[in-house]
C-alpha cells in the first residue's frame, strides 16, 4: 500500500492558536486517523500535513480542512494527519476532539 502526502494552508480571518505547545488524539487503525497538532508562529496561518494510502481526494481533504480553520478560527497551528481511510466527518470530528483535548475547546462547548 503506497502512502501519499498532502500539504495545504490556510488562513483564518481572526486566527487563534491552541494553548497548549501540542496535542495528540486518535490512534492510527482500521478507519480512522490521528492528528498532531503543534503550536507555531506561522504568521496566523495553518499548515497541514496529511499521509493517506487514499488517492485522488485531495479536494475532500482541503475542503474538510478549509472549513475546519474556519469555523473554528485557529492559526498558528501545525497540523499532522495520519490517515486510515476516515471518512470526511470523522475527519471533523477528530479535528474537533483535538481542539479540545488541547484544551482550544472550553468544557461548556464540548456539548455542542
Amino acid at each position: 500500500m503506497a502512502l501519499h502526502t498532502l500539504f495545504f494552508e490556510f488562513k483564518a480571518e481572526n486566527p487563534k492558536s491552541i494553548p497548549v505547545e501540542w496535542s495528540h488524539y486518535g490512534v492510527t487503525g482500521s478507519g480512522d486517523l490521528e492528528v498532531l497538532m503543534e503550536r507555531e508562529e506561522l504568521g496566523g496561518k495553518v499548515k497541514a500535513k496529511v499521509v493517506t494510502p487514499v488517492s485522488g481526494f485531495e479536494n475532500v481533504w482541503k475542503m474538510v480542512l478549509d472549513k475546519f480553520v474556519r469555523d473554528f478560527g485557529i492559526g498558528n497551528v501545525f497540523i499532522e494527519i495520519n490517515d486510515d481511510n476516515a471518512t470526511p466527518i470523522v475527519v471533523y470530528m477528530r479535528l474537533r476532539q483535538s481542539l479540545i483535548e488541547a484544551g482550544f475547546i472550553k468544557d461548556k462547548e464540548k456539548r455542542l
